[in-house]
C-alpha cells in the first residue's frame, strides 16, 4: 500500500469576501474526491479571504498510480482554478 499526501496553497487575489474565495474555488471537493482512492478537505485558511489551503490524501497499490493521479491533480488545479498555486508539498505517508 502506498500513501500520499499533497497540500496546496492557493493565493486568490483581489478576493473581497468568503463567498466570492467559496465560488473561486467551487468544486474541488466535488471534483477530486470521487475517486474512491482520494480524499480531499479544506485543511487551513477557512476564514481568510485570499488564501486557502487544500490537502489531498491518495492511495493505490503502486506509487507510480499515486504519484500520476497526484501530478493530475495539481495540473487540472492549475488550469480551472481562479487563482494561483504559490505552494504544492507532497510527502510519501506510506
Amino acid at each position: 500500500m502506498n500513501a500520499w499526501l499533497l497540500s496546496i496553497n492557493f493565493h486568490l487575489g483581489g478576493c473581497r469576501s468568503l463567498k466570492e474565495k467559496r465560488q473561486r474555488l467551487r468544486g474541488i471537493r466535488d471534483r477530486y474526491g470521487r475517486p474512491a482512492n482520494v480524499a480531499v478537505c479544506e485543511s487551513d485558511f477557512q476564514d481568510s479571504h485570499q488564501r486557502a489551503q487544500w490537502t489531498f490524501i491518495a492511495t493505490a497499490s503502486s506509487a507510480n498510480i499515486v504519484e500520476q493521479a497526484l501530478t493530475d491533480i495539481v495540473r487540472n488545479l492549475e488550469l480551472s482554478v481562479d487563482a494561483e498555486l504559490i505552494d504544492v508539498h507532497r510527502e510519501r505517508l506510506i
